[in-house]
């Protein structure tokens, strides 16, 4: 490959990790005002997986994997989908897209309190002082007077840090697990088998389920560029990264992903961002990168 088209390719995958990632925010956010989210969940994931082992038999991978694997994928699927992205989707039925978006950047925070309860791994200097900001900044972010006026914030607020941490957990799980080495083949997996536990999950609690055909044009196309450019196109981009460029540059996407996703809703929905919302940001996000960073 020529140093120019890998260079244009490199342009468009972070393009999509920063612009497309930070956009499913809002997309979710408008999906979910006509779609019950666990239904909506699986509808996206379970069609998502389905095209991504299409492209994996297309690309000459086996899609063969062991009972062990498919168990973790299965664990995977619920930690990251099922629960992690269900009940996220859940909480924006109570609070904005951008506000969401901030706090699930403290997820590399959470990751590195986990490690160290968990494995007992030591907090680098730069990732302590990463967490003290990232404290710092959800109080400034969740205590807000503008906040506490709202119906359900506080119960969306909840949802989402649950979600904060059964997103860490998985990442930790994932870290160790025996999962099938083909990024296509484990994503593929672990979008059908979480979208499948969304269905059933969505079919018990009782979620009224509709045609595709009776939601609205904007919630159609919503629901297409969430599978298409979110589930597939910037999933292939972030692994074609981490390939060919630092960790730590894939990473920024944890910190420009908010930033998408706080102009998006402010633009596209008239959420309000407040002054002191701003300066949680900057905190917030100043932390994330403390913790992101290698020096």
């Amino acid at each position: 490959m020529s140093i120019q088209r890998k260079t244009i390719l490199v342009v468009l995958a972070f393009f999509a990790i920063y612009v497309i990632w930070g956009s499913t925010y809002l997309l979710n956010k408008i999906a979910v005002a006509e779609i019950p989210p666990l239904y909506l969940g699986a509808i996206r994931f379970i069609i998502a997986g389905i095209l991504i082992f299409v492209i994996a038999k297309l690309l000459g991978h086996k899609l063969a994997i062991t009972r062990a694997q498919l168990i973790n994928t299965l664990i995977a699927g619920f930690l990251f989908l099922t629960y992690g992205n269900g009940v996220f989707v859940w909480s924006l039925k109570y609070i904005d897209s951008g506000f969401a978006a901030l706090i699930a950047s403290t997820q590399p925070l959470m990751v590195i309190l986990l490690m160290w309860m968990i494995d007992g791994k030591r907090i680098r200097k730069m990732s302590m002082a990463g967490v003290v900001l990232g404290i710092i900044g959800i109080y400034l972010l969740v205590s807000q007077n503008e906040l506490a006026s709202q119906e359900g914030t506080t119960i969306g607020i909840i949802m989402i840090f649950s979600t904060i941490l059964s997103w860490s957990f998985a990442s930790i799980f994932v870290s160790k697990a025996n999962l099938p080495s083909n990024y296509f083949v484990n994503s593929g997996y672990q979008m059908i088998l979480g979208g499948i536990l969304m269905l059933i999950f969505s079919l018990i609690i009782g979620e009224q389920w509709s045609s595709p055909v009776t939601w609205t044009g904007t919630v159609q196309f919503s629901m297409i560029i969430l599978i298409i450019f979110g589930s597939i196109i910037a999933f292939t981009s972030f692994n074609y990264l981490l390939k060919v460029v630092s960790t730590e540059k894939v990473a920024t996407s944890a910190y420009v992903n908010p930033v998408i996703a706080l102009f998006l809703g402010w633009y596209i929905l008239d959420e309000i961002i407040t002054i002191q919302s701003i300066i949680a940001a900057f905190v917030l996000l100043l932390g994330v990168y403390f913790i992101n960073s290698n020096k």
